[in-house]
């Protein structure tokens, strides 16, 4: 057994037992901080995809973030006031159709934008993607109907059949269940001759168009996947707050994910987590204490950008992973 499977099984067991023990205390606030971390590494989860997998660095994915973040916020609304959603169709409050509806329109809306980006590479996609994303943060912000600036609050937590939402703990399980599904999914896909080709179109574009496969339709389905799986964590972090605003839709966002995914490891199963529990408790133990600990965490990100190119699991095996 590796030392970096050893390191995912104690990451692993540490998200799931450090909160049934907040739980049994009655320590409540931890048990929202985990399900903060949870969030944040399913959203860093979902890019992990596309930039760990395919090299595709993207500015934009905050994007997709706040649209399932305003999805689930619109529904909601529109279902608490009794009010129809556009062409007459019904809001709703459901957890599971909301996560659908999540899903389905970013990537609806990742399927133009990716299109359009992956024309491109390098900085050019990178410019590219942050336009898209600063579109429709200024969109979210001028919909006064929505809020606009201020944002949108949940009057209540949306439901789940057979869990009350409203306690930490169950709402925190279910987060917990649906990264576990993702990070599944990320297993399968780096797996599968899918994740093959798309290491291929990261290495050489050239040379795997010489063998028959279109890289550009790799790199597109791949960009869908990850804005999908980003949206999604973007619903989960509107129930999480009760409040969604264009905050989440801004170019910060899409920063705080690279940043989550370089701490970890790029390309790495347990990356996104690694470095969403990094971030959420530097911002929690130094949050109090200063208002600049994010100067602390620059400092912890460059050691490991100049000396952990794997990111702190990639130190943890003891190798590196480049690209």
């Amino acid at each position: 057994m590796s030392r970096e499977t050893i390191a995912n099984g104690v990451l692993a067991l540490l998200l799931l037992v450090v909160p049934l023990l907040a739980a049994a205390s009655g320590e409540t606030f931890y048990i929202t901080l985990a399900t903060r971390i949870v969030i944040l590494a399913l959203a860093a989860l979902g890019l992990n995809i596309a930039l760990g997998l395919g090299g595709l660095v993207s500015f934009g994915h905050a994007a997709f973030f706040g649209l399932g973040g305003y999805v689930a916020g619109i529904l909601a609304t529109h279902a608490f006031n009794g009010e129809a959603l556009l062409f007459g169709l019904p809001a709703t409050t459901s957890m599971p159709v909301i996560w659908l509806v999540a899903v389905l329109l970013c990537g609806l809306v990742a399927l133009p934008i990716g299109a359009i980006s992956l024309r491109t590479s390098g900085v050019y996609f990178i410019m590219i993607t942050l336009a898209f994303a600063q579109m429709i943060y200024y969109f979210a912000v001028s919909w006064p109907d929505y809020g606009g600036e201020d944002g949108l609050s949940l009057y209540v937590r949306n439901t789940f059949p057979g869990v009350n939402t409203a306690q930490p703990l169950p709402y925190f399980l279910i987060c917990l269940a649906v990264l576990a599904a993702a990070a599944c999914l990320f297993w399968l896909l780096r797996g599968s001759r899918f994740g093959a080709a798309l290491e291929a179109a990261r290495q050489n574009t050239t040379r795997l168009s010489a063998v028959g496969i279109a890289p550009f339709r790799i790199k597109l389905v791949a960009f869908v996947i990850s804005a999908m799986v980003t949206g999604l964590a973007g619903a989960l972090f509107a129930d999480l707050n009760r409040f969604v605003s264009p905050s989440m839709l801004s170019w910060q966002m899409s920063g705080e994910l690279i940043v989550l995914i370089i701490l970890g490891g790029k390309g790495r199963l347990f990356g996104p987590i690694a470095g969403a529990m990094v971030y959420v408790l530097f911002e929690y133990a130094l949050g109090g204490i200063t208002e600049r600990w994010q100067f602390f965490l620059g400092l912890v990100l460059l050691g490991v950008v100049l000396f952990a190119r794997g990111g702190l699991l990639g130190l943890v095996a003891g190798r590196a992973r480049h690209g």
